[in-house]
């Protein structure tokens, strides 16, 4: 079962996870790696390191590195990098190791926000269908608080407690939708729009699970109406809301035909 909580080390990483983390440039995130190689190796799983050509060049120096190692240039990537991470997935059971265990180095500036969000959704499906351990290591920069604040929504694991945490998560639930924690208020409305619009732009039918939403106020509720109309023929259904959301749903008068919601105990 897939569950968001806040790590304090890479030791604490598992089969499915997600995890969020602001890494440091160069000691920082090498000695991180190399427990997590480590494990990895322990484990029986293939390392997969996606970064840039001189971040790839500094790792494959490291000798915590198996030679087993696949590099993924991210800037000749073809494609989804989700499609890339599965694919190495599937490579490396038919090479006879138990999984993938993935470090996936963002650095600012190489992606458009749009893009960005939809590539960590995308990494979150393989990880939870497959099974494989995704870690996204965010090196410093000139990142735009809003857009990491989105980033953070999508993966159910964050390395460390960290100040700036946002309120929700929505991650990826095994075959049955996406699993919404956490409260959903003015602070984090505009996340939560954006990252369900990403959603859509990809399940012309998207089921939410509330079942650990403890809130969603006004704010969040337009979103989530903003999002379902955002394109033609799409429709949201959340299941497991609890009364408090059941009645805030009502009394707002989103309870309509026109509004292409529906929201389940």
């Amino acid at each position: 079962m897939r569950a968001a909580r806040a790590l304090t080390t890479l030791d604490g990483v598992g089969s499915g996870d997600h995890v969020y983390w602001m890494a440091d440039t160069g000691p920082g995130l090498f000695v991180g790696l190399e427990p997590f190689a480590a494990d990895g190796a322990l484990f029986g799983d293939r390392l997969v390191i996606v970064g840039s050509p001189g971040l790839l060049a500094e790792v494959k120096r490291l000798r915590a590195v198996p030679a087993s190692t696949v590099m993924i240039n991210a800037w000749e990537t073809a494609g989804p990098l989700a499609s890339a991470v599965e694919h190495e997935m599937r490579r490396a059971k038919d090479a006879g190791f138990h999984s993938a265990r993935v470090l996936a180095c963002r650095e600012p500036g190489t992606h458009g926000r749009t893009e960005l969000l939809d590539s960590e959704l995308g990494l979150d499906e393989v990880a939870a269908r497959s099974g494989a351990t995704v870690v996204c290591a965010y090196l410093p920069g000139p990142w735009n608080g809003a857009e990491l604040e989105q980033i953070m929504c999508v993966h159910p694991q964050t390395l460390g407690s960290r100040p700036g945490l946002p309120g929700f998560h929505m991650f990826r639930s095994g075959s049955k939708g996406w699993k919404v924690t956490g409260v959903i208020d003015s602070d984090g409305a505009h996340a939560f729009g954006s990252v369900l619009r990403a959603a859509v732009l990809h399940t012309p039918a998207v089921r939410l699970c509330f079942g650990e939403v403890d809130l969603i106020d006004a704010a969040g509720m337009r979103a989530l109406v903003d999002a379902a109309l955002h394109l033609p023929d799409r429709s949201v259904v959340i299941e497991g809301a609890n009364r408090l959301v059941r009645m805030s749903w009502e009394l707002s008068g989103f309870a309509v035909p026109e509004v292409p919601v529906e929201v389940l105990g």
